[in-house]
């Protein structure tokens, strides 16, 4: 099976099925089909199946050209039907693996998605799980369910593994293409495949580990490395506060130094799809073990209360102007989760702005890359445009995301109190009505 798979990968005669056309699915289907294989991307919601299969692209780390070329030509298309799966000879699983109202790990997604695939599985096809998730979920969740839906034997009859997403929205530097990739089979023969594919497709290193435990592990390590790091400076943020001190000017300070640091900074708290998530992967499971991530554990509190601690520092600009927050008008500058992107995805402005409602503040925002964001089944609309005239109409001004495409002189010019938790209005001139997180 490894010899006839290894051939046709170099033939590229192998079909691709990459299972969900979100920020992972959609760029690796672009880039399965760029290589020249016959990709089809499966999802569940109709509207992206449809915008894909009118080359309409919807992911900013895809160009647009490539998608609309590579529907015309037919190499890549999507579907709702997961009975093509049949057609597949690699399937790779990038759905969501969020976290229930209860703070745990829902795997839901994972589970649907390989039962579905699972009743179509044939012989000798590759299976991948792409998606983040707590180390064992190849191996204890994916592996058994596909050998009962199929009738299959993993290593015998079909290879299975896992390979990390390692998305970065925004990044100009690396995407999909270019970034390295992490590889975990189970048996040393489904690593070596599953390789193979991945560098017949990407130009970034393929590094190989010896199980999928081990794939899953680092992903986790990955992220909780900048969660934990981030709220050391989280914290130290709010003591420097208490000292009178600039957090950020600690930092710059610190970076100075050619060895042994690596600059990491504050902010209204964490966002995105991994660092605000994985570390609950990662505790969930320890506990099975008995085991208390005590360090991950203490960062996640802070990382998590770091949006009512910008409430709380919000609070007190507007003391100072002798106004209360119950009834003051607060306009959020960004909803996005990072600078110069669409995703909202897990956003602490989000959290910072239902804190201000629930403390009685009128609030509105404005974000020029987010015109409107679903928060607890509630829709939100961004002012239309960031003006002199209606940015003084606002009590307080709180930058959340330091988009570069806001005329920052304005808001500076014309707001009564800016509070910038970014600090992304350092470079302007007159700070005087500027309090920096």
């Amino acid at each position: 099976m490894k010899d006839k798979l290894m051939q046709a990968i170099a033939d590229r005669n192998i079909a691709v099925g990459v299972i969900g056309l979100g920020y992972v699915g959609l760029p690796l289907a672009v880039e399965k089909a760029k290589a020249g294989f016959r990709t089809i991307g499966f999802d569940v919601q109709k509207e992206k199946v449809d915008m894909v299969n009118s080359g309409k692209n919807y992911i900013g780390d895809v160009v647009d050209r490539d998608l609309e070329e590579l529907v015309k030509k037919g190499i890549l298309k999507a579907t709702t039907d997961f009975s093509f799966a049949a057609d597949m000879d690699f399937i790779a699983i990038c759905v969501p693996t969020p976290l229930d109202r209860h703070q745990q790990p829902d795997i839901s997604y994972v589970r649907s998605s390989t039962e579905a695939i699972a009743q179509y599985l044939k012989p000798e096809t590759i299976v991948v799980l792409e998606s983040t998730t707590y180390p064992g979920t190849t191996e204890e969740l994916v592996k058994p369910i596909l050998e009962k839906g199929s009738g299959l034997t993993c290593g015998k009859d079909f290879y299975l593994g896992f390979s990390p997403e390692r998305v970065d929205p925004g990044n100009l530097l690396y995407k999909t293409k270019n970034t390295p990739k992490v590889v975990g089979g189970i048996g040393r023969d489904a690593t070596e495949v599953i390789a193979a594919m991945y560098r017949a497709v990407l130009e970034g290193d393929v590094h190989e580990v010896s199980s999928p435990a081990i794939a899953e592990m680092e992903k986790i390590l990955e992220n909780t490395y900048r969660n934990v790091n981030i709220g050391l400076v989280n914290e130290l943020c709010r003591l420097c506060d208490e000292m009178g001190i600039s957090v950020w000017e600690v930092i710059d300070a610190a970076k100075s130094k050619p060895y042994g640091f690596q600059a990491f900074y504050p902010g209204p708290g964490l966002g995105g799809h991994c660092i605000p998530l994985d570390p609950y992967y990662l505790s969930w499971k320890a506990r099975e073990y008995g085991f208390h991530t005590t360090l991950i554990e203490n960062s996640m509190v802070i990382n998590d209360g770091q949006p009512g601690y910008c409430v709380e520092r919000a609070e007190r600009i507007l003391n100072r102007q002798k106004k209360a927050m119950n009834g003051s008008k607060i306009l959020v500058l960004g909803v996005a989760y990072k600078q110069d992107i669409d995703d909202y995805r897990e956003s602490p402005a989000l959290r910072v702005i239902e804190e201000l409602m629930k403390n009685g503040a009128e609030v509105e925002y404005y974000d020029p890359r987010v015109s409107e964001y679903r928060y607890h089944e509630q829709t939100y609309h961004s002012i239309p445009a960031l003006e002199a005239e209606i940015v003084s109409t606002y009590d307080l001004v709180i930058v959340t995301a330091a988009h570069s495409n806001v005329d920052y002189e304005l808001v500076q010019r014309n707001a009564k109190a800016v509070f910038d938790t970014k600090n992304v209005m350092k470079f302007v001139r007159n700070r005087e009505n500027i309090e920096v997180l």
